[in-house]
């Protein structure tokens, strides 16, 4: 599974992306710079650099995440995009050895 979103800045992103490496929420979180987003807040017509994080995670930690998400990412409304993935065997066996899945 792959979750998307984005930041305002590089420090955000990292602290972002080290909390949830930390909390073994993903066994990779990828942040790329340079991402031009144009959009419309409270009415307003916004244009932003923003940055891009990519989760690498596994299904049982969509909801973990989601709550990481409320308490630790700085936007009022994060974008929470996610995807499932279709990984090579190994690739997948390494993100599974990465990623503890929280109990219920």
């Amino acid at each position: 599974m792959s979750i998307a979103t984005t930041v305002g800045s590089l420090a955000d992103a990292q602290r972002l992306a080290r909390e949830i490496i930390a909390q073994r929420l993903a066994a990779c979180v990828q942040v790329e710079q340079g991402v031009a987003s144009f959009y419309r807040w409270k009415g307003e017509l916004c244009e932003e650099s923003e940055v891009r994080l990519v989760i690498k995670t596994l299904p049982g930690c969509e909801a973990a995440l989601q709550a990481l998400f409320a308490k630790h990412h700085p936007y009022e409304v994060p974008q929470f995009l996610a995807a499932r993935l279709i990984a090579s065997p190994a690739y997948a066996q390494w993100a599974r050895a990465e990623t503890e899945v929280p109990q219920a």
